[in-house]
This record gives C-alpha cells, structure tokens and sequence, in this order.
C-alpha cells in the first residue's frame, strides 16, 4: 500500500507524469536534454523530475561517456518493475497466472483453447473498435486499419511499433511491452503462444491472408517481442 501511495504521488505533477508517458512509449533512453527541451523546462527541473520518478522505481538510469571531453551524460530508461495503481487492491496477476496454470494441467486441450480463445479475443477487439467508429473492416483503406491495430495495441498496453515498407506487404511489429511477461517468465511457450494468436486475431480481422511469424522475444533477453507480417490487403 505504501508502494501505491509513493508513485499515485509521484505522478501527481502533470508533468512529471507526462514525462513518464513520454519515456514508456519512446522504446529509448532519453537524456535530460532531450526532455528538458521536449517539454520547455530547465534542465535542473527535468534532472529533479527524472530523479523523483527513479526514486519511484519507475525509471533507471546509466551513465554514459559521450566519448568527448566533459562530464559523462545519464540516460533514463523505463524500469522493469511492475508500477500498478488500484484502488481498492485487485491483484489481476495471479488470477492470470491461475487461469493459465489451470489450462496448462489440461494438456494440449488446455493449451488449444488458450490459443483458440487468444484469437477470437483478437478478432473481437477489431470488430469492436470498428463498430464505434461505424465501420465495415473490409472496406477501410490500408492506412484506416494500420491506425486500429496501433489503437488496439496501445489499448493492450503493448506499446507497439509498425515498420511499413513500400509494398505494404511485409510489416515490422515491435512490442516494446509484454504485459503478461512476469508469467511468460514461468511459463514462455504457453503465454506467448497466446499472446502470439491474439496479434493473428487482429490482424486477420483485418487482413485477408495473413502469415505471422515471432522474430525476437522480450523474454530472452530481447529488447521488444518482433513479428513479421507478411500479407495481402
């Protein structure tokens, strides 16, 4: 509870708080150049804001050498450590891990369904979104559908990337954060087969062929989970 009360307090200053956001979804580190400019404060007050979110866990930080003369330049990076604001208290964590460590002890069934279900989650997102923007998948353009699956997957909280090359036909799909790696550390195969048929599900609600293929994984060490895509449209 401490804990809590700590980082609800931290990210408290706007601010600050719009730092923070600005560090989880910029997938680098940062300096506090960068973010003094960014948002039009003194360095020493970007320094004092950075520091506060590091005291919070929330962020790290690595001093580098710039390989010129002069003091070393500190870089901010997003912290691993899982931030979480409820209230009251729900700990959607280990009800996760109890509904996969239940669907694992069924065997191939368990793990069928996982997927099946990973899947259909995906798709059901699409359809959703599209019903509240009123419209048909199949008849938005390429841009239309690119900007829904950014939107879903910012909603998964996967702080997602999109490479595009020119044909459209083979995307870069970087996810910067797995929100279920804390139980894809135990369990890797199963969760990240299901995290693996959700971003299928997605895309083939949009798409129709579709051929998904993991790259790159966060849990071994990687910095994001990297999908090629390749399909037709």
């Amino acid at each position: 509870m401490e804990e809590t009360v700590k980082v609800a307090n931290i990210l408290s200053d706007p601010t600050r708080y719009y730092i923070y956001q600005y560090i989880s979804r910029r997938h680098k580190e940062v300096s506090v150049v960068e973010v003094a400019e960014l948002f039009d404060i003194h360095p020493n007050v970007a320094r004092l804001h950075l520091s506060k979110l590091e005291d919070g866990h929330m962020i790290v930080s690595d001093t580098r050498n710039s390989g010129k003369s002069g003091r070393p330049h500190r870089l901010y990076r997003l912290s691993d450590e899982v931030i979480q604001l409820n209230f009251p208290n729900r700990d959607y964590q280990t009800l996760a891990k109890l509904a996969i460590e239940t669907m694992i002890s069924l065997g191939d069934a368990g793990s069928e369904a996982l997927f099946k279900n990973g899947e259909k989650f995906g798709r059901d997102m699409v359809y959703q979104y599209a019903k509240e923007i009123d419209a048909e998948p199949e008849n938005l353009s390429f841009d239309h559908k690119l900007s829904i699956l950014k939107e879903i997957s910012e909603k998964a909280g996967f702080s997602p990337e999109f490479r595009i090359p020119a044909n459209e036909e083979d995307i870069k799909f970087k996810v910067y954060n797995c929100p279920f790696k804390e139980i894809a550390a135990e369990h890797q195969e199963t969760v990240c087969g299901t995290h693996h048929a959700f971003i299928r599900g997605m895309f083939n609600a949009l798409f129709e062929s579709v051929d998904l293929n993991a790259e790159d994984n966060i849990i071994n060490g990687c910095p994001a989970c990297i999908y090629r895509i390749q399909l037709t449209h």
